[in-house]
């Protein structure tokens, strides 16, 4: 599988390399485009001033160009975080789009917005502060209505960005069960 995986606000830091690492040794084909030009934030504050400082816009048009050379092939699309509602906007764009995979985050999506079954896979702590529950349960309807195929995977207790060996978030068992299921998910496509 072709697999285009962003960054969270925090930026390119190492675990999302360990990702992609892992996901290559799954025998999938990895990029990691660095949307920040080699900034990384120790706080997801810091992170959202300078995403904001770099605008939406200018974040989406570097995720659209990144991923451009690849889309024919097919892509799967993931993230985490900030990075995952990127890849559910060029997922949702992209008619070739295999798969998206959204680690610890979501998107708002398009009121016309249609897809054909696209497969979908979510892992989000529970609670999570970004991702509230009133939240992700209109989520799931809207993205439903729109003609994807969702799957959602809660982990209670974990934090924020728990696949993040190197933040506070941290939470080795969530982690582990996030990346046997996001695996067999991608092997399923």
């Amino acid at each position: 599988m072709n697999i285009m995986l962003f960054h969270s606000t925090q930026g390119l830091r190492p675990a999302v390399r360990q990702a992609a690492d892992r996901l290559r040794a799954a025998g999938h084909e990895v990029w990691t485009p660095d949307l920040f030009e080699g900034r990384t934030f120790e706080t997801v504050e810091e992170g959202m001033e300078f995403q904001e400082q770099i605008g939406k816009d200018e974040l989406l048009k570097r995720a659209v160009l990144a991923a451009a050379p690849y889309s024919a092939r097919g892509l799967v699309y993931a993230g985490f975080s900030l990075g995952a509602s990127i890849a559910q906007t060029l997922a949702l764009g992209d008619e070739k789009a295999r798969g998206l995979l959204l680690l610890h985050g979501t998107s708002d999506l398009a009121a016309n917005t249609s897809v054909d079954d696209l497969p979908v896979q979510l892992h989000v702590a529970e609670p999570d502060p970004f991702e509230t529950d009133d939240w992700l349960s209109a989520w799931y309807l809207q993205m439903g209505r729109a003609g994807a195929d969702v799957e959602i995977y809660r982990y209670a207790g974990a934090g924020h960005l728990y696949t993040d060996p190197g933040l506070p978030d941290h939470d080795e068992e969530a982690a582990e069960a996030t990346w046997r299921v996001a695996l067999g998910f991608l092997d399923s496509l």
